[in-house]
């Protein structure tokens, strides 16, 4: 079967980096392969998701071109829960339970307390049918269990951390449906893996028990499980883990300056083998994916690494990809000679106010109004009019290096460094050029 990942995010909130990089990493598996990429939203939990969440990780995922080849939300896809859920009920492997969530609680934490694992005790089980409709008839509806097989072990080849074993006597029964008639996490996930056809799951080393659970579902449905891998989970770049990645998303990038581009390059590499670089195109990345790259200890997320990775990417993107978001007449010259001074594309905005003007006059001593008058008086336009200029003041003057280029900089400019003005001269034009060292020698 052709590679189909998913990402299925709840929309319970934005989503953060540690959501980006899965997203990421499911895209680039199927594109690698050739293969496909869907979205599935999981909102089976009515009272937790919302429509705008739905709205903006569709959003999100198009500013960072992560385009799935189709999307499923969980929401239209109860019916098809039911039929698997009763096969289940009819084969044993799902019993009903009506401890409440209290009587959870309490006993979690006498187990802890006898420093046991807080498993649950299958008392359910014991219940006798005259036993299970008394508690029916008084109102007390149950919640469904999904019952482990404890004499096999789990195991399987996970495509990051090798080789997984689990006991199942060590795990818990999972609820996979509420007393409500609602569903949970586990078991939706499984029947919709098995009918959208999901050949690979890669997902956080946070779900690895959850796939013990989930893969004695598969077993239990007859179905071919996926081939499932579990990558290492974000953390600052301290080393611990940071609770502002949590929040750290697209919108509060976007503000920042961050280009999909940059972001991207980096969710990539970091916590792999390779290095970090300034790859601009996705397609790149993806031909460069391997699963076997991805390391076990955590990746490390460091905002000065991102800024660096977008003022490089900025320095290599073509104008016509950022053209709509440039100010007003700022053509391909313009950016060609601005770009390598941008750290953000807001920047732009203030390079070009240096092209258009009005620039800020600083007040310069005798001599130097002297040098910036002959200026004004020698500039003469043609094909390299900083070149001409420079090379006529240096051999009227005896000037040279900085005591040559910084004044007429800082005339034309109003700043001591920023693009190279054999690029910036002709931008700002003639005339205006030599107003403002007209200025500048009278200042």
């Amino acid at each position: 079967m052709p590679v189909t990942t998913r990402f299925a995010p709840s929309p319970t909130g934005r989503l953060h980096v540690g959501n980006i990089r899965t997203a990421l990493h499911n895209w680039l598996l199927a594109r690698q392969a050739g293969g496909a990429f869907w979205l599935r939203i999981d909102d089976t939990d009515e009272a937790r998701s919302e429509e705008r969440f739905v709205a903006a990780i569709r959003a999100d995922l198009g500013w960072l071109g992560l385009v799935p080849d189709g999307e499923e939300r969980q929401s239209a896809r109860l019916p098809l829960y039911e039929e698997p859920f009763q096969r289940l009920r009819a084969a044993g492997r799902l019993y009903p339970c009506y401890e409440s969530a209290q009587e959870l609680d309490l006993r979690r934490k006498v187990l802890l307390g006898r420093g046991l694992p807080p498993l649950y005790d299958r008392a359910a089980l014991a219940l006798s049918e005259a036993e299970r409709a008394e508690k029916e008839a008084q109102g007390i509806a149950p919640h469904w269990r999904f019952l482990l097989d404890h004499a096999e072990p789990i195991g399987w080849d996970d495509g990051v951390r090798g080789p997984q074993l689990f006991d199942a006597a060590q795990l818990s029964d999972p609820v996979v449906r509420r007393a409500d008639g609602s569903w949970l996490y586990a078991l939706p996930s499984v029947i919709d893996d098995i009918g959208m056809g999901i050949t690979d799951v890669l997902r956080g080393e946070d779900h690895v028990s959850n796939t013990a659970v989930q893969l004695q579902m598969f077993t239990a449905l007859r179905a071919r499980p996926p081939r499932f891998a579990h990558e290492a989970l974000l953390v600052g770049a301290e080393g611990k883990l940071a609770k502002r990645l949590g929040s750290l998303g697209c919108d509060a990038l976007r503000e920042g300056g961050i280009e999909p581009e940059a972001l991207l390059a980096l969710l990539a590499r970091i916590g792999t083998s390779q290095p970090v670089e300034p790859i601009a195109s996705r397609e790149a990345l993806a031909q460069a994916f391997d699963l076997a790259h991805l390391g076990r200890a955590p990746a490390r997320f460091d905002q000065a690494e991102l800024s660096r990775l977008n003022a490089a990417i900025l320095h290599q993107l073509p104008h016509a990809q950022v053209a709509h978001r440039l100010p007003e007449g700022m053509g391909a010259a313009a950016w060609e000679a601005i770009r390598p001074n941008l750290a953000t594309l807001t920047d732009a905005a203030d390079w070009w106010r240096i092209v258009t003007g009005p620039v800020e006059q600083r007040e310069f001593d005798q001599e130097e109004r002297a040098f910036l008058g002959l200026a004004a008086e020698r500039l003469v336009w043609g094909e390299d009019p900083w070149g001409a200029l420079t090379a006529e003041l240096k051999a009227a003057t005896g000037r040279k290096g900085k005591a040559l280029f910084l004044p007429l900089r800082q005339a034309l400019t109003g700043r001591d460094s920023g693009p190279d003005m054999p690029a910036l001269l002709p931008l700002i034009g003639a005339d205006e050029a030599r107003a403002r060292l007209v200025r500048a020698a009278r200042s």
